[in-house]
């Protein structure tokens, strides 16, 4: 059901640690179901169905994936990356996109805990 401190529902920080699966497979697990606007619900079966599906079995394939390219196409080693101009320019355009969207991260953080302010 939907988390909610006072009622006992939902799995918090202390709850999380005591089950002894790895933090980052809750970090992944909390980003992938993160609520744009409303509340989320938790079930065990569906962390189960992510971390299985999304983060092994695509992450593990991508994974494989990439690591026989690298063996068909360069021998097993990666080569060294020389960087073009067009390169460098599409880095900087990531790096600011990543800037903005982190400063967002932190304005809806900063929203939600100041007493009293609601988002809209």
């Amino acid at each position: 059901g939907k988390f909610s401190k006072s009622r006992g529902v939902g799995v918090f920080g202390d709850m999380a640690k005591d089950t002894g699966i790895p933090a980052d497979i809750w970090r992944f697990y909390l980003l992938y179901l993160r609520p744009e606007g409303q509340d989320s619900a938790f079930s065990w079966s569906d962390l189960m169905l992510k971390n299985n599906s999304e983060l092994l079995n695509n992450l593990g394939n991508f994974i494989n994936r990439a690591g026989m390219f690298v063996c068909k196409f360069f021998g097993g080693t990666v080569p060294n990356m020389v960087l073009t101009p067009d390169d460098k320019r599409l880095l900087a355009r990531v790096t600011l996109e990543l800037r903005q969207y982190h400063q967002l991260l932190e304005k809806v953080r900063w929203v939600a805990e100041t007493p009293g302010l609601k988002q809209g």
